[in-house]
């Protein structure tokens, strides 16, 4: 079947639909877990982590195959992660050094977490085939 029937893009968004369930409840999970701001903090980092692998998985090896991979990062963690919860924190937040925490771990560390997903996806990679995907998400 092409992959521009009908069935096959009802059936990615079906395969989108349950990786955002999945993902937004493993957020709420989190959030039930720990306090707002720190659960915030670790799915967008964790999220980072898990995009960053993805995208330099398929750059370096393409192992993932697209659908899995748009699954996975449209579905999944785009519903993990969440910078409208991390803005509105911001805003709120009374205390300037707060503030400047709340801004400073969410990029700082997530952007750390893409970086060590690069070593990552290298390693777990290496040797694997020289053809990258080419696709990111």
């Amino acid at each position: 079947m092409a992959t521009d029937h009908p069935l096959v893009r009802l059936e990615t968004l079906a395969l989108i639909a349950i990786g955002g369930f999945a993902g937004s409840n493993l957020r709420f999970f989190a959030v039930e877990l720990f306090a707002a701001v720190p659960a915030v903090l670790l799915v967008n980092v964790l999220g980072s982590f898990a995009l960053g692998f993805l995208v330099y998985e398929a750059e370096y090896a393409g192992l993932v195959g697209k659908q899995s991979r748009i699954v996975f990062t449209t579905g999944f963690l785009s519903s993990l992660t969440t910078y409208s919860t991390f803005a509105v924190q911001t805003a709120t937040a009374a205390d300037p050094m707060l503030v400047l925490a709340i801004v400073a771990a969410n990029y700082g560390i997530g952007f750390t977490a893409v970086i060590a997903s690069r070593s990552v996806a290298r390693r777990v990679t290496a040797g694997v085939r020289s053809s990258p995907g080419g696709e990111t998400a």
